[in-house]
């Protein structure tokens, strides 16, 4: 046992990355289940959701999992804020996808529902993106029983967290997929790889640090654990698997992506993230993106339909750069696979 496993209660220091939007209570209780944290996010999610996501975790794992919450940055924009008539691209995107969306109350339940609503789940973890957790926050997960993990995308960042207090630290370097959830500078202006930045964190900081980005299988976690990090986060290759939410073109895309396809774009949510460019990319790029999360809801309408049709070229399609290391169909296979990246006494041989 190591203080980062202890700490997070699993057997060894391999996370599922949280996926907003696509998790799924399937793979997030099967990683907790081989031994590593499944971690299930909460984007969007209001409090009677997350109730109910919980007790269908429960119902599949009593190992320790990990719930993700976004943290807001007071810079995200209302329904009455913003004017949601759809530029003439996204109004062909709804059209092809048959949606008729009629603007909402809000975007977004607020974050002290959805904290409550966390917190009264009992994770083992209670994890964040997009700033440092205020001492309160910090101080009701551990009332709670939870460890508190928060990103960063830069070692100030790092500093920033641990110093609010929280009890490990995810380095996030830029080859990750999804939203680049910098709080200290612009997220386009803190694109450090995963290389540099986790021994520069592990460098600044006491607490445990875990790498993400662009780890895939042994050789990411092995080169991890080298650069000094003491866990390991996996997204995309988790993605590819047949136990996550994704579609099945969604799956298709990760398996032919290249290293070098994957763009960083506004286009589909209003904030910065990596994936692959695909139709409903290239058509919202060419016009206004609507702040956060305005622009989200916009392309979350056909991206719903764009999911039930299995249409990859309407979805977001959040993609590391070490797609086409994503080679697993199985998720136990790849766990396996990553579990033999871990130095032996971290992986208890």
């Amino acid at each position: 046992m190591t203080p980062l496993t202890r700490l997070l209660g699993t057997d060894v220091p391999i996370v599922l990355g949280p996926f907003g939007g696509v998790s799924s209570v399937e793979l997030t209780a099967m990683v907790s289940e081989l031994g590593g944290l499944g971690s299930y996010g909460l984007y969007g999610y209001d409090g009677a959701r997350i109730a109910e996501v919980a007790a269908r975790l429960r119902e599949h794992t009593q190992r320790p999992i990990a719930l993700n919450l976004w943290l807001p940055r007071s810079d995200e924009v209302e329904p009455a804020d913003v004017d949601l008539t759809p530029s003439p691209g996204a109004a062909e995107l709804l059209a092809q996808m048959d949606v008729h969306p009629e603007p909402p109350q809000r975007f977004l339940p607020s974050f002290d529902e959805q904290l409550t609503a966390a917190l009264d789940a009992r994770p083992s973890v209670l994890s964040f993106v997009y700033g440092v957790p205020g001492h309160e926050v910090v101080e009701r997960a551990h009332a709670a029983g939870a460890a508190v993990v928060a990103t960063a995308t830069t070692v100030p960042e790092a500093v920033a967290l641990e110093a609010g207090g929280v009890d490990a630290i995810v380095a996030s370097g830029a080859e990750a997929a999804g939203h680049r959830v910098s709080f200290l500078h612009a997220p386009s202006a803190a694109l450090v790889g995963t290389f540099a930045l986790v021994p520069q964190v592990a460098d600044a900081v006491r607490v445990p640090v875990l790498a993400a980005g662009g780890i895939a299988d042994r050789r990411g976690v092995a080169a991890a654990f080298a650069l000094g990090a003491q866990g390991v986060v996996v997204g995309t290759a988790f993605l590819r698997t047949r136990q996550s939410a994704v579609a099945e073109s969604y799956r298709r895309a990760i398996l032919h992506a290249a290293a070098h396809d994957t763009v960083l774009t506004s286009a589909m949510s209003g904030r910065l993230s990596r994936g692959l460019p695909n139709r409903a990319v290239r058509v919202l790029e060419a016009e206004r993106v609507l702040p956060f999360p305005a622009q989200n809801w916009l392309t979350g309408q056909f991206r719903a339909e764009a999911a039930r049709r299995d249409q990859a070229d309407l979805l977001s399609l959040w993609v590391g750069q070490a797609a086409r290391l994503a080679v697993f169909a199985e998720a136990p296979d790849l766990f396996r696979e990553l579990v033999a990246g871990l130095p032996a006494a971290t992986a208890g041989r």
